[in-house]
């Protein structure tokens, strides 16, 4: 570790105060891959749901880091001898770079292109950047030990579980700052307690048994915000509108469509071409940019994608228990029919999720799993002791459903059999 002279200190709404102490960390804050996260929402297009949600994934990955800092230092003050005291400055780099592989709009851009940020964060870390540079400084081999830590593939798991893992540094900071920005109470957890709680012991991070009802709230509001934010329909709505226009801007440039508007890397991008340095040039500046461009484009499924989605004006939905394949088939039938374009006029949605995964017999996983330890220094898995934890535990289903631009669908009413009006209640 190598102390700054003075300490730096950010506010922050969140946890008050974040405190930098040593130069790499400050070094790494400052440079151009980890200040594009400025120019990246951590909540991707819940900003047209909720409209305080215009947080960035730097503030988060700030908020990361500092959750991260303050368990090592607590382990530190305790003298816990699990903790590897060698593996701070690692641990605290993972945490403040384990988000810098986010693309615009982040897992939307992700599903369009088929890429994943924890990739593209290794690439970025172990790259010809700024950051790299930073990180081999401190050892050659250092860059590709913060890529293993991101990728959960490092020799000592107590350093994964800090940054990865059912109750980490990422998750607590996404749950406050997501409540906080969205304005809900869902993610309130007692983070204070939480954080007394945690324990290094045998290699991994463990929970204090009486730390276990605090865990609970965690979990109960990791299951909340999920339904009542990550997952909510209007947000869903504006993502599905969101990979339309990637899907539709691919279509184009790959049959030779000549845009009125096209800039780097965005040719890279639709010929899955991209390299480190262009990837880093992708923003959500860049890309509304592009899509307020393209809605004067003279196709008209982009042009009318791109409208809606600068304008909010988003698609409509309908909610169902179930589904079934000839009752798609025969909506999208009538809708083109009736003038509309099925490929895009109608998508459906079935969101789920994964509060929990409880332990199994013969499940070897256990970094998935919340240990708790009593004071006999046994452990036992969460969900073997809190009837809570068990009861939200499972892949927990939605609901099917099917969105539908309504201004088109009103048009067509009269072209509709009377089957397919009612399922949109027209």
């Amino acid at each position: 570790m190598n102390p700054l002279s003075e300490e730096k200190v950010f506010k922050d709404p969140v946890h008050n105060y974040i405190h930098v102490q040593d130069s790499t960390i400050w070094r790494l804050i400052n440079t151009t891959e980890f200040q594009r996260l400025r120019r990246i929402r951590q909540l991707g297009t819940s900003y047209l749901t909720f409209h305080g949600a215009e947080h960035s994934r730097f503030s988060h990955s700030l908020g990361v880091y500092e959750i991260t800092r303050r368990i090592i230092s607590q382990f530190e003050r305790s003298g816990y001898p699990d903790w590897p005291k060698e593996e701070r400055l690692l641990t605290l780099c993972a945490a403040l770079l384990h988000d810098l592989g986010h693309g615009p709009f982040s897992h939307s851009i992700e599903e369009a292109f088929h890429m994943n940020h924890e990739d593209w964060t290794r690439r970025i870390v172990t790259g010809d950047t700024e950051v790299n540079d930073i990180l081999s400084e401190i050892a050659p081999d250092f860059p590709d030990k913060v890529s293993a830590v991101i990728a959960k593939t490092y020799d000592k798991p107590i350093v994964v579980n800090l940054v990865s893992s059912p109750l980490d540094a990422d998750r607590m900071d996404y749950l406050l700052r997501d409540a906080y920005y969205t304005g809900v109470n869902y993610g309130t957890i007692d983070i204070d307690r939480i954080l007394r709680m945690l324990r290094p012991y045998q290699g991994r991070v463990v929970v204090k048994e009486s730390g276990m009802h605090a865990v609970e709230d965690y979990l109960m509001s990791r299951y909340q915000m999920y339904w009542q934010v990550y997952f909510h329909p209007v947000t869903r709505s504006s993502e599905i509108i969101l990979r339309q226009i990637f899907r539709r801007a691919k279509e184009l440039y790959q049959d030779g469509y000549p845009f009125g508007f096209m800039v780097e890397p965005l040719p890279q991008l639709f010929e899955d071409k991209l390299d480190v340095q262009a990837y880093l040039k992708l923003d959500e500046a860049l890309i509304q940019t592009a899509f307020l461009q393209w809605s004067y484009e003279d196709d008209r499924i982009l042009s009318e994608l791109c409208t809606r989605f600068m304008h909010r004006k988003l698609y409509k939905y309908v909610e169902m228990d179930s589904v079934d394949l000839e009752m798609i088939d025969e909506i999208r039938r009538e809708f083109g029919q009736a003038g509309m374009n099925p490929e895009y006029d109608l998508e459906i949605d079935f969101p789920t999720d994964l509060p929990y995964d409880v332990f199994r017999p013969g499940d070897e996983s256990s970094q998935k799993q919340i240990l708790l330890l009593d004071r006999q220094e046994q452990l036992r898995e969460i969900s073997e002791v809190s009837d809570i934890v068990r009861s939200i535990s499972g892949i927990h289903r939605g609901k099917y459903h099917l969105y539908y631009p309504e201004d088109k669908l009103e048009k067509a009413i009269t072209d509709l059999s009377p089957s397919i009006s009612r399922i949109f209640k027209l």
